[in-house]
């Protein structure tokens, strides 16, 4: 039987490489009928609430992103969460089964609030986003998300919140979605950090091939290599880590001459922009394009959310009757 997918990215700028590598590369692997891919701009809302217009306009770059990157319209159904009001409905159901203490012990929650250091975010949105992503995954019936490490928290407590569900009601309603990883789970960015646009580290699919050169040249390397002649430490190094990634025919190599001091950081650096330029630059042409039909990428979005919008009112409909509320 085919597996339903669901999975979708917050809307809280334009998207950056690790998207793709940690994401999106493998959602392509999944399009279908049974792919559904959102932009998720009520999630966006738990941290940039006070944005105003910005979430709008950064949910079209994402869409603009998703196709760019090689996402097929045709092939499954890209939608706007916030135009399936189903979404906060079967939140709402959710929040009322759903212990507090099971929300504040998630470890993302505590990684995120580190993380979004210098915004309020002790508000009830924040700490219940499990719950309205676990309304996202149920309203599909999804039985597989692709999602990063980072993410299996959270996908956990929505099997858990699933399972009281079910026991509660009396129904098998809900599937337990299983976790799909990609290949390439966490991508560091230009400081060694993970890739993250609340660390300002990313090399963005927006970027021009210029802009691409000039940020992988800024990368950290191995900081125990202080000078050309000292011996490199490829494993600790961002730009090998890329190297595994776009030039692995070659990777031993690359390690071996770093080891042995036979190549410097700038020569290995210069010689990673090219490959990722290779990969960055007919996405960045493909962008350029896209955005020169703002209506046609509206359109698409709309079309996209009434089709989910079909199955997610009918199973809102089923949970409703399962908990006895409505006529």
């Amino acid at each position: 039987m085919a597996k339903r997918i669901l999975s979708g990215m917050r809307p809280t700028s334009r998207l950056h490489l690790g998207n793709v590598l940690g994401a999106l590369e493998n959602w392509k692997k999944f399009e279908g009928d049974d792919a559904f891919f959102m932009i998720a701009d009520w999630h966006a809302l738990t941290t940039e609430y006070e944005s105003k217009t910005k979430i709008k306009q950064n949910a079209l770059d994402v869409v603009i992103d998703y196709l760019a990157a090689g996402l097929d319209p045709k092939k499954s159904t890209i939608f706007l969460q916030s135009l399936v009001s189903e979404h906060a409905e079967l939140a709402l159901i959710l929040s009322m089964i759903t212990p507090i203490a099971w929300l504040e012990r998630n470890p993302t929650y505590k990684d995120q609030l580190n993380e979004q250091k210098g915004k309020e975010l002790a508000t009830h949105g924040f700490l219940g986003y499990p719950v309205l992503q676990t309304a996202d995954i149920l309203l599909y019936k999804a039985n597989a998300v692709p999602v990063g490490e980072d993410q299996l928290p959270h996908l956990e407590l929505g099997r858990e919140i699933a399972r009281r569900f079910n026991f509660l009601y009396k129904k098998q309603m809900f599937v337990e979605a299983e976790a799909i990883l990609t290949r390439t789970p966490k991508v560091p960015g230009l400081d060694g950090r993970k890739m993250s646009k609340s660390y300002g580290n990313t090399i963005d699919l927006a970027d021009s091939p210029e802009a691409v050169e000039k940020k992988v040249m800024q990368m950290v390397t191995d900081p125990a290599r202080k000078k050309r002649e000292d011996k490199g430490h490829p494993e600790v190094c961002p730009v090998y880590y890329f190297h595994k990634i776009f030039n692995e025919s070659n990777q031993e190599t690359v390690a071996s001459e770093c080891r042995s001091a036979k190549r410097g950081c700038v020569e290995c650096k210069k010689e990673m922009a090219g490959y990722l330029k290779t990969f960055t630059v007919p996405i960045y042409e493909k962008r350029k394009q896209l955005e020169l039909e703002p209506q046609k990428i509206k359109d698409l979005v709309i079309e996209g959310s009434k089709k989910a919008k079909t199955i997610a009112s009918q199973t809102l409909a089923e949970a409703k009757d399962a908990v006895g509320i409505g006529i």
